[in-house]
């Protein structure tokens, strides 16, 4: 082997090393303003996860400003958020079925469309900031009411509870609002 193509090689090599370590770098400094969290429900007959991120309001107006109304959100922060459930949903007048989704909301003023979609996404937004969601891969949309909060939740936060034996909820809120998707089981 050449001289020159060892160099080549070697090269490219130290490149790869350099661009994986300032990827990872990346990623940590941004989980660390956006950290991760798994939230679930194991209370019979639900066997629910989601997983997200939490971004922080840091004096920021949140809703109609930085998560613009009527338009299609990542529903937190980095990673598309993920809603797995081992209990077939009906979630408004809609069937969930049992399987992991990808969970896109689009904000209103009084009410926010709520969205699952069979296709997982390894970033919640394209390089142009858009969230990553391809509408064709949609299984089930429904729309909640929003709730205005008298007082501010710091971080974006998802919260699970079971009602009774047969439902539950997956409660959103950050800023001054808060929305509830109610459930049932279908099993």
């Amino acid at each position: 082997m050449s001289k020159t193509l060892k160099f080549i090689l070697a090269a490219v090599a130290v490149l790869i090393v350099l661009l994986f370590v300032a990827f990872k770098v990346m990623q940590s400094n941004t989980k660390k303003h956006s950290p991760e969290d798994t939230v679930s429900l194991s209370t019979p007959p639900f066997e629910i996860e989601v997983f997200y991120n939490r971004p922080f309001k840091k004096g920021r107006t949140i809703f109609g400003e930085l998560v613009p109304f009527g338009e299609v959100w990542r529903t937190g922060a980095n990673e598309a958020t993920t809603f797995a459930t081992q209990t077939d949903l009906q979630i408004g007048q809609e069937r969930l079925s049992a399987g992991k989704y990808t969970l896109w909301t689009i904000p209103g003023g009084s009410e926010w469309q709520i969205i699952f979609n069979e296709q997982m996404y390894r970033w919640g937004v394209n390089l142009s900031g858009e969230a990553s969601r391809d509408g064709t891969y949609d299984v089930l949309t429904t729309s909640v009411p929003v709730e205005k909060l008298g007082s501010t939740v710091e971080q974006f936060t998802i919260a699970l509870e079971a009602i009774d034996a047969q439902s539950g909820k997956m409660i959103l809120t950050w800023d001054k609002t808060r929305v509830v998707v109610p459930f049932k089981s279908l099993n």
